[in-house]
């Protein structure tokens, strides 16, 4: 009988995002399993083929939890300890908290360690040399921007990407940008991501008085937010009824000065970072939700979007033109242009039931031809494989 591989899915935090989690339940479902390093930031029901190995944020007990790794490397794999405290040694990394990090994931030594964030690489290229395959996902903010800004970064991914095992994007986009730091393009698999089925759609879409606009994400400059709210503005001016809810913007500076600048007080709301469910239900009881982005991957919030059937409006950044066609399921507009951002929403507020109905529904079938959760699994799975299978 065929041995499943054991699969290290590491982001660092136990539990991990939402998309990540979709992963790990999937993967261990299939039969492989699943080792969870890092931070346990609160208890998760996970099923038997997963196993938690992580650590709480207490000194007494990351040491009471090195003590364990250490005498079990010890017993069971001396040699390769001493290899490891050497690397440690020679890159000054011998304090507590690498060891808590490192010595739990060369105990167990996984087939493949699945790195989740590429800035991280340089902290886990040693996981190679003790016959673990590397791969690591390309997401967002890791690989759009932070190595354009970051030099030192950079440099990072140009020494260590032409060694890594495999590399999953989340958009052809994505598989371009890290081509531009080594990484070998026959090594790149695109997997989009993936959605569970859900419930909301079975109720009925509400009807809003006021036409309901939404965005989800971080007040950073890379949300375009400063753009989405001069759009505001030329809707304002040109008597349009709105009202534009940003989620997990609450309390930005800069964004609350430039709502008051522009006179959008009544017609703006800037609210705090809320749970999952919430958003989705939010997003669900919006008519429109806006994407204003400068540079995604392509945004796991749109894919909700759509799967809850609200429309979606996003610039075209990155890799949304490979899930949004403009004017069949969704629409795109030009990055950084607040007049044709305006123009396109009042637009989409004019289309008939109709219309609506049928992007919605074109939405719907672009979500289950390639974002189903099933999809996201098998892909990842055969990246696996094929990572697995490479030799060095």
């Amino acid at each position: 009988m065929k041995k499943e591989p054991s699969i290290a899915i590491y982001s660092g935090e136990i539990p991990s995002t939402t998309f990540i989690e979709r992963l790990i339940e999937g993967v261990s479902e299939r039969g492989c399993t699943v080792y969870l390093f890092g931070v346990i930031s609160k208890k998760n029901n996970y099923n038997p083929k997963v196993k938690v190995l992580g650590y709480k944020q207490h000194k007494l007990y990351k040491l009471m939890y090195l003590l364990r790794y250490t005498f079990l490397l010890i017993l069971k794999r001396p040699t390769e300890k001493k290899r490891l405290d050497q690397f440690l040694a020679t890159e000054n990394r011998t304090d507590l908290y690498s060891k808590v990090k490192y010595y739990p994931v060369l105990y167990y030594c996984p087939d493949l360690f699945h790195l989740q964030w590429a800035k991280g690489i340089a902290e886990w290229a040693w996981v190679e040399d003790f016959g673990m395959k590397l791969v690591l996902s390309l997401r967002g903010a890791h690989i759009n921007y932070s190595p354009i800004a970051d030099r030192e970064l950079a440099e990072t991914y140009t020494k260590h990407f032409p060694s890594i095992s495999g590399f999953h994007a989340v958009s052809k986009a994505i598989a371009k940008e890290a081509e531009m730091y080594g990484a070998k393009p026959n090594k790149v698999t695109v997997v989009y991501s993936g959605l569970q089925k859900n419930d909301l759609v079975k109720s009925e879409k509400p009807k809003n008085a006021v036409y309901q606009i939404i965005s989800v994400g971080r007040p950073h400059w890379i949300k375009g937010y400063r753009v989405a709210l001069d759009a505001c503005k030329q809707l304002k001016d040109a008597g349009v009824s709105f009202f534009y809810t940003i989620v997990g913007a609450a309390n930005d500076m800069e964004l609350m000065y430039q709502i008051y600048v522009l006179g959008l007080e009544d017609c703006v709301r800037l609210t705090k970072k809320q749970p999952f469910i919430t958003v989705q239900q939010l997003m669900f009881n919006a008519d429109l939700l806006l994407l204003s982005s400068h540079k995604e991957g392509v945004a796991n919030v749109v894919l909700e979007a759509m799967s809850l059937e609200t429309l979606v409006l996003t610039t075209n950044c990155g890799g949304m033109n490979e899930v949004i066609e403009d004017g069949a399921n969704g629409f795109l507009v030009p990055i950084r242009d607040a007049i044709l951002m305006a123009q396109k929403m009042k637009r989409i507020m004019d289309l008939s039931e109709h219309e609506i109905a049928t992007i919605r529904q074109n939405a719907l079938n672009t979500i289950e031809e390639q974002h189903t959760e099933a999809q996201m699994v098998n892909g990842m799975l055969s990246f696996y494989n094929n990572a697995l299978k490479d030799q060095p």
